[in-house]
C-alpha cells in the first residue's frame, strides 16, 4: 500500500479537521474540509443515486456501487500519488498546497457530469435522441463544478477553479490541455490525456472487479511506487511495463465480460428504448441544457417510469415491466469484425440484417431487430498506447525517458489493440430463428463466410 503523508499540516491536523469516510476498498478516506463543502451539496449527493456500473447489476448482483463511491476513491488514489510525488520529488517539483487541493478536487468532482445509468445516457440514450448533438459528461462535469461553487457560496479561488475544470477535462475529446503554471504532469493523473493511465482507471478496476465478485492480475500500487517525473511527464520503472499492460488488458476483460456481456446489452437496450418513448413527456433532453436541470435527473427516472399512470408512458412502461420480468431482447449472435476490417469498418445497421433475410414467412422490419457495435481497446483505437505513448526511466536516479518497443517486452502480447464486436438482437422471441439466419446470410455477403464462433442454440430459435 502506499504510505499517507501529511500536505504540510501535522497528521492530527488533518484528521481533526477531515471528514472520514469507510471505503470498502480503500478503506478509511479523508476527505479536507473544501471538497466537503462540495460533497456536502444535493449536487454531488445526487451520485449516491446514479451506479457505477448502470445495468450490470442484473447480471452481476453485487454491482451495485454508485458514482459517489467511485468519486471518494478517486479522491484517495489522487491523494495517494500526490503524497507519493512529494515523498519522492517534492523539492524537484516544487509542489505546493494548490496543487494538492486542485488534483484531489479535480478527481472528486470528474464524475459528476454523468447522466442515469453513468454511459448508458451519453453512449446510447443521446446520440438517439438527438442524433446531431454534440454532448460529453466531462464538459457537464466542468460545468456543474462552477455551479456548485456559485450556488452554495464555495470560498475557492479563481484560479483554483479554472484549474480543476482544465484537470477534468485534459482527456475529452478535442481538449486543449490548459497548463496553469509549468506542471504539465498535474494532468497525467486524474485524466491522463496522454496516455490513458490515470487513478480514474486505477479505482474503477479496483472497485469493479471487487463488485462483481471478479479476480485480477494488476495491483495500481505498483505503478504508482514505480513513478517518476521526467520532463514534466509522469513516467514508470521499464521493469514495470507489463503492469502497465495489465492495466489496459484488464480493463478491456471488464469491458468484454462485464460493461458489454450480451444481456447486459440487452437491458440497455431496452432501457434506451424506454427512455426514448418517454422522452416526448418526460422531456429527458432538456435536462442536459445546464447544470442547473441536470442534477435533478439520475437512475430513478427508471421509476418513475414505472409507476406513472400516465397513459402517455404507457408504451415506456410496457419495456421497463419486460425488463423487470426478464422478458428481454433476444441476444441472437455476434461475430468479431476480422482484423484485416478494422481499418475500414463500417458501421452494421438493422437495414443490412433485414435486407438479408433469408427464411420464408417471415417479414422482418428494421424494427423488429438491433444491432450493437461494440468496441474494447486500449484506449487508443488500433494504437498501441504502451509501446508509443508510455515512457519509462532505467532506475531512479536516471534523468532520461525513452518509450520500449513491445517485442522487448514479450513476444505473446497482443498483436491487434482494438475488437470490434457486432451483435444482433430480436426484439420479440418469435424472430430469434429468422434474425439469426438473416445475420448470418449478412456476414456471407460481407466476408464470404460466417465470422461468428457459433450457433444459435435450438432452444432459442424455437422460442415462441
Amino acid at each position: 500500500m502506499v504510505a499517507s503523508v501529511d500536505d504540510g499540516f501535522p497528521r492530527e491536523h488533518r484528521r481533526k479537521d477531515n471528514k472520514l469516510f469507510h471505503d470498502n476498498v480503500h478503506r478509511n478516506v479523508y476527505i479536507d474540509s473544501l471538497s466537503m463543502k462540495f460533497v456536502d451539496s444535493e449536487q454531488f449527493q445526487r451520485l449516491r443515486d446514479v451506479k457505477q456500473l448502470g445495468l450490470c447489476h442484473y447480471v452481476y448482483p453485487g454491482a451495485m456501487h454508485s458514482r459517489f463511491e467511485h468519486s471518494l476513491g478517486v479522491y484517495h488514489v489522487a491523494g495517494e500519488v500526490m503524497d507519493y510525488l512529494k515523498r519522492s520529488q517534492g523539492d524537484e517539483l516544487e509542489l505546493e498546497p494548490a496543487d494538492f487541493r486542485t488534483v484531489k478536487l479535480a478527481g472528486l468532482l470528474h464524475d459528476i457530469g454523468h447522466g442515469p445509468f453513468s454511459h448508458v445516457f451519453d453512449n446510447e440514450f443521446l446520440p438517439r435522441a438527438l442524433p446531431n448533438f454534440k454532448w460529453s459528461h466531462e464538459q457537464m462535469s466542468a460545468d456543474m463544478v462552477e455551479y456548485i461553487a456559485d450556488l452554495h457560496h464555495i470560498d475557492i479561488d479563481g484560479s483554483d477553479l479554472k484549474r480543476v475544470k482544465a484537470l477534468i477535462l485534459a482527456a475529452s475529446k478535442g481538449s486543449t490541455v490548459q497548463v496553469y503554471g509549468d506542471k504539465r504532469f498535474l494532468f497525467d493523473i486524474v485524466a491522463n490525456g496522454r496516455n490513458g493511465i490515470d487513478v480514474d482507471k486505477f479505482d474503477y478496476i479496483e472497485r469493479d472487479t471487487r463488485a462483481c465478485g471478479l479476480g485480477r492480475n494488476f495491483d495500481y500500487h505498483r505503478l504508482v511506487e514505480n513513478m517518476k517525473v521526467i520532463d514534466d511527464e509522469i513516467c514508470f520503472k521499464a521493469k514495470e511495463a507489463l503492469t502497465v499492460y495489465r492495466l489496459f488488458q484488464t480493463r478491456a476483460d471488464l469491458c468484454r465480460t462485464v460493461y458489454t456481456h450480451a444481456k447486459v446489452k440487452a437491458l440497455e437496450l431496452m432501457l434506451v428504448d424506454a427512455l426514448l418513448l418517454a422522452n416526448d413527456y418526460l422531456k429527458l433532453t432538456s435536462y442536459i441544457e445546464g447544470p442547473s436541470r441536470f442534477w435533478k435527473l439520475d437512475d430513478t427516472v427508471l421509476k418513475t417510469i414505472e409507476t406513472a399512470e400516465q397513459p402517455e408512458l404507457q408504451q415506456a412502461r410496457e419495456v421497463v415491466l419486460r425488463m423487470r420480468r426478464r422478458q428481454l431482447y433476444q441476444f441472437c449472435n455476434e461475430y468479431a469484425v476480422p482484423k484485416e476490417h478494422l481499418e475500414h469498418f463500417k458501421d452494421v445497421t438493422a437495414k443490412d440484417i433485414i435486407c438479408s433475410q433469408t427464411k420464408p414467412g417471415v417479414n422482418l422490419t428494421e424494427d423488429d431487430v438491433l444491432v450493437h457495435a461494440t468496441r474494447i481497446d486500449f484506449t487508443r483505437g488500433l494504437e498501441n498506447p504502451v509501446s508509443t505513448r508510455v515512457h519509462f526511466f532505467q532506475d531512479f536516479d536516471s534523468t532520461e525517458k525513452f518509450l520500449i518497443p513491445q517485442d522487448k517486452i514479450s513476444h505473446i502480447l497482443p498483436e491487434t489493440f482494438q475488437d470490434r464486436i457486432i451483435r444482433v438482437y430480436a426484439k420479440k422471441p418469435e424472430h430469434v430463428e429468422a434474425v439469426c439466419e438473416a445475420f448470418e446470410e449478412f456476414q456471407r455477403k460481407q466476408f464470404g463466410y460466417t465470422s461468428q464462433i457459433h450457433g444459435t442454440p435450438e432452444r432459442k430459435k424455437g422460442k415462441k
